[in-house]
């Protein structure tokens, strides 16, 4: 209903509703979306490299740190999983953050801070600390020890490989919150080459809210002639697509992900 309602002229949608099949073929929402085509294949492009290049690294360094967790010969390994999850208990503020961000660390305006905002989830730690416990014995490691393996090379050979189905499951959610990551923008990215995709499709809708007001309020052009409700499906028809094409790729992986481990014995 709502990609057969994107293509949908605003008209129908006011007078008749939504329906599963058009009754009435247009583009005009996505022409409106695609004004300057440019604009939004850019931050396309923007998005899809902070989503691959940042799971990438969520998964890598989250992983590491897991592993240095689970592993029992690492002393006050339980102590520092407690100070991680503390952690996520405060906040400092959103005064504080972007003060670090943009006057400390000199962050804003640089694809940095789209790449640091969901690279580190402490939760994701503990989920694959959990998983490398209850699911990797303990001899592989030791064994490969015994070969003359050193730590950095069983983690790399032997653990990450073990990993997959959780870092399938936990990928997943990362590049969700990569994709869907428009607030960070918002705080601290002025510069329009560097907007992400959700970011430039909400300033489109926020510009064709602002057009309607305007021009309906001066009397210029009828309400129905600029679209909005088809906007909106569009916006979504274009946000979610990419996503929905690329999770039946990892879909065996995701479920195996979170039902490893469930029932042991």
């Amino acid at each position: 209903m709502l990609l057969s309602g994107s293509f949908e002229s605003e008209e129908s949608i006011l007078r008749h509703g939504y329906s599963l099949i058009p009754r009435t073929f247009d583009l005009a929402a996505y022409k409106f979306i695609f004004n300057q085509p440019e604009k939004v294949l850019h931050s396309y492009g923007v998005t899809l490299f902070i989503t691959v290049v940042g799971t990438i690294l969520s998964l890598y360094f989250s992983s590491m740190a897991a592993y240095v967790l689970a592993r029992k010969d690492v002393k006050y390994r339980n102590a520092m999983a407690f100070y991680l999850f503390f952690t996520t208990l405060f906040s400092a503020g959103l005064v504080p953050y972007f003060m670090l961000i943009a006057n400390y660390l000199q962050l804003k305006n640089t694809i940095t801070i789209l790449l640091l905002s969901g690279m580190f989830n402490v939760f994701h730690i503990l989920i694959l600390r959990t998983y490398i416990a209850n699911s990797v014995p303990d001899s592989i490691s030791e064994s490969a020890k015994i070969d003359g393996a050193n730590d950095f090379s069983i983690f790399m050979k032997i653990i990450l490989p073990l990993l997959k189905p959780a870092l399938a499951s936990i990928g997943l959610f990362v590049a969700l919150g990569y994709w869907n990551d428009w607030y960070t923008a918002t705080l601290f990215i002025t510069d329009e080459k560097l907007f992400p995709l959700q970011y430039t499709l909400y300033k489109i809708l926020s510009s064709s809210n602002f057009a309607k007001q305007l021009l309906a309020g001066n009397g210029a052009v009828s309400t129905i002639e600029l679209p909005q409700q088809t906007v909106k499906l569009a916006l979504t028809a274009v946000a979610t697509g990419p996503i929905v094409l690329a999770y039946p790729f990892v879909q065996k992986y995701f479920v195996s992900g979170l039902t490893v481990g469930s029932v042991k014995g």
